[in-house]
């Protein structure tokens, strides 16, 4: 499928040496497949918007269901994440990441191809590398339910060996965001957990990160989930449909890791293993009862 692609206006081929093109020739597909798998971009298959432009669903000529993340046409607004997110997703496969099927660079035309998520994103579920945009709609699930990564856009690669941090300009999402990485510019791993402990805390309160309407104290979840951890009462601000249905143990020991992910200093924070270690411990007690 990749052979056919056009030679038209290329963004890529303008700004990339063509030392570099790997794997940047191995993934294009031509432009006319995405029209057809998409009857030319029909807005009622349309299934996500956000700043680069619009996500498609379609379906490919061999039947393999995809998602188009579609940059803006005529627009270099994102071209560097549209970039970075083709070398990274081309060079890993992961079960919970989603897959990169191809690009297509055409006629001032950016556009992503992945593998189609049938259940969306978790966001959605729960009210109606580093990553550095870890949140609940970059979280998608499969017909399954089955959770996978995407958009890595604003990932960077991880620090070399003798570095802890990666300097650079501040990006991210309002709630999720690193407090000690908005203050220092300095991204690490621990950048990452803070903002999956915000998605710990969603998920289980099922309720929007940053929420101007509510009280003063509860306007930043991540915050409010802290305090009431701390109190003793996390089981008054959870979501009302889990009310009953968790062992107290093990929301206690879930509590105790997504507070600890959201700690303002990043020595505070476990590292990702020690989080997943303790969400199966959770789990376990969960089941126990099951």
């Amino acid at each position: 499928m990749g052979n056919n692609c056009s030679k038209k206006t290329s963004f890529i081929k303008s700004i990339v040496e063509p030392s570099c093109l790997t794997p940047f020739d191995r993934f294009p597909v031509p432009f006319v497949a995405l029209q057809e798998a998409t009857n030319n971009f029909d807005e009622s298959l349309v299934i996500g918007v956000g700043g680069f432009g619009k996500v498609y669903r379609g379906v490919l000529c061999d039947g393999t269901k995809v998602a188009l993340k579609r940059y803006g046409p005529g627009s270099q607004q994102g071209l560097a994440e549209f970039l970075k997110e083709i070398e990274m997703l081309s060079q890993f496969r992961h079960p919970y990441l989603v897959s990169f099927i191809g690009y297509c660079d055409e006629n001032n035309d950016m556009i992503l191809i992945n593998e189609y998520m049938e259940n969306g994103n978790l966001r959605s579920h729960l009210y109606g590398v580093i990553h550095r945009d870890v949140k609940s709609t970059n979280i998608l699930l499969d017909v399954n339910f089955v959770p996978k990564i995407t958009d890595f856009g604003p990932s960077k690669k991880e620090p070399e060996i003798d570095q802890t941090h990666v300097t650079t300009f501040v990006k991210g999402t309002v709630g999720h965001l690193d407090p000690e990485y908005y203050r220092s510019q300095q991204l690490t791993e621990k950048s990452d957990v803070y903002s999956f402990g915000v998605v710990l805390c969603q998920v289980v309160c099922a309720r929007l990160v940053i929420a101007p309407s509510l009280p003063r104290e509860q306007i930043n979840l991540a915050e409010w989930a802290m305090n009431c951890q701390k109190k003793g009462q996390l089981e008054q601000i959870i979501d009302p449909n889990l009310v009953g249905k968790i062992r107290p143990d093990s929301l206690r020991k879930f509590g105790e890791t997504a507070v600890q992910c959201v700690a303002l200093s990043g020595k505070d924070r476990p590292s990702m293993g020690d989080v997943l270690w303790k969400l199966e411990y959770a789990l376990r007690l969960q089941e126990s009862v099951i």
